[in-house]
């Protein structure tokens, strides 16, 4: 005699976890923690300069394209098919140069087997066992047409990779960026123009766009739970002796990014500062020094002491206070 079905699992609604205020961030307003989405753009937009622009960032704890800061730093993982190791040693050495690292203490790991498909079950074992082992923030796969044999346009066969995606995504509760092309076709949200099956944008936590605008690209962000930034105009730099880099047009006439303003200003201040006297001098709103304030004592960068706020170096005799 068959066993009667058990039901299923249920709680009341009361019960269920709480979700939190605020999403938490891999990196403020470009990407979320443990989200799981596309770098898309036309051939040659710079899709693979962001994406290891975004692992530089992660891996370092440095801010993303020198604005965005980096709320949950830690290991990367990257697959880049279409590139020669060599080549891709070459890429990262050039991001790190620009922001004074070095690869030895750079926190990513390369995949270097020669292919890797998402769809044959071995090296979905392999690489389920190799995030097991390295424990990432972070897994940049580029691009996903070199990942698989499937028919992109079918939604049943694109279906199943995306599942195994988003199983690994909450197995190892890591963000995973694929790189991918987008259609020629125009469409008002530019998700909808990503190659292939509809499932693809359907799937997607957090995504970036680039779009060429003569020389310069156009990057469009979007969330699924989240607001997104404007967007704002890229252009690849450097070249004659300088490390290549993708940029933020303009952002060598703006003020510093706020993180990196808050710490110049404490170097340059003999005694701890409050957060109303950094609000005052850095003439910011107080929810935006918070949230710089806030990932600066998560990395360890600036110190929350009963006198103010100041540097490590300068507060190893102070005390720690609890409030701001």
């Amino acid at each position: 005699m068959t066993p009667p079905t058990p039901p299923l699992p249920t709680l009341p609604v009361h019960a269920l976890q709480q979700q939190p205020t605020q999403a938490p961030w891999l990196v403020q307003h470009l990407w979320g923690a443990a989200a799981v989405g596309v770098i898309g753009g036309a051939p040659k937009t710079g899709k693979s300069w962001l994406g290891l622009e975004l692992a530089v960032a992660v891996a370092s704890g440095s801010p993303c394209l020198g604005r965005f800061d980096v709320d949950t730093p830690g290991p990367v993982l990257a697959y880049l098919a279409e590139d020669a190791l060599p080549a891709v040693r070459d890429r990262v050495d050039q991001l790190c140069q620009h922001r004074g690292l070095t690869l030895h203490g750079l926190d990513l790991h390369i995949i270097t087997a020669p292919s890797l498909r998402l769809d044959l079950e071995d090296d979905r074992g392999a690489l389920d066992q190799t995030l097991a082992h390295l424990q990432p923030k972070l897994l940049l796969l580029d691009p996903l047409i070199r990942l698989h044999r499937l028919d992109e346009n079918s939604s049943a066969e694109i279906s199943g990779l995306l599942g195994f995606l988003r199983q690994l995504n909450r197995r190892h509760n890591l963000a995973i960026a694929l790189v991918h092309h987008m259609a020629k076709r125009t469409c008002h949200d530019l998700g909808q123009a990503l190659r292939g099956s509809s499932d693809l944008f359907a799937w997607i936590d957090s995504a970036c766009y680039l779009v060429r605008r003569s020389e310069q690209l156009r990057l469009t962000v979007q969330h699924r739970a989240a607001p997104a930034p404007e967007p704002m105009l890229l252009r690849l730099v450097g070249g004659h002796g300088q490390p290549c880099r993708l940029q933020l047009d303009g952002h060598d006439h703006e003020p510093p990014p706020l993180a990196e303003a808050v710490r110049a200003h404490l170097h340059h201040t003999e005694n701890p500062c409050s957060r109303a006297t950094l609000r005052q001098q850095l003439r910011v709103n107080n929810a935006r020094l918070g949230d710089a304030l806030g990932s600066l004592e998560k990395r360890g960068l600036v110190v929350r002491t009963s006198g103010g706020w100041t540097l490590p170096c300068e507060s190893q005799a102070l005390q720690p206070s609890p409030t701001g």
